[in-house]
């Protein structure tokens, strides 16, 4: 009689896995850099991982390697006080006046995409 073979574990759930405990020690080391005890942590990190997990479960959920993401939101979170005066956003930001004219001229960029439309698509 031939052992019973260990259940293969597929990638997907091998990712899952990764994604949830990073999600988990994320979470718990966030809670602890902002003062809640260590068991708290550890049972919001649980909850917050569960709860995506049965959210969201049996979703394909793609997330792009979007490293702009956060240059992105600042980006535009700057623009909305821009009034034309380069200089003004430029020492509000901490940015130089060159680096303003590049993020205005970038978020332009987007707004226009985003409100234009493809034509061939």
């Amino acid at each position: 009689m031939e052992a019973p073979q260990p259940k293969r574990v597929s990638p997907a759930e091998i990712k899952r896995h990764e994604l949830l405990s990073d999600i988990m020690a994320h979470a718990r080391q966030v809670l602890l850099e902002h003062g809640v005890a260590d068991a708290v942590a550890e049972q919001v990190a649980v909850a917050i991982a569960d709860h995506l997990a049965q959210h969201w479960r049996g979703q394909v959920i793609t997330i792009p390697a979007d490293y702009h993401y956060g240059i992105a939101v600042r980006d535009e979170a700057l623009y909305r006080q821009f009034r034309g005066d380069y200089g003004a956003l430029a020492r509000l930001a901490g940015m130089t006046e060159s680096g303003v004219r590049k993020m205005v001229a970038r978020v332009q960029q987007r707004l226009h995409a985003r409100n234009q439309g493809r034509l061939f698509d």
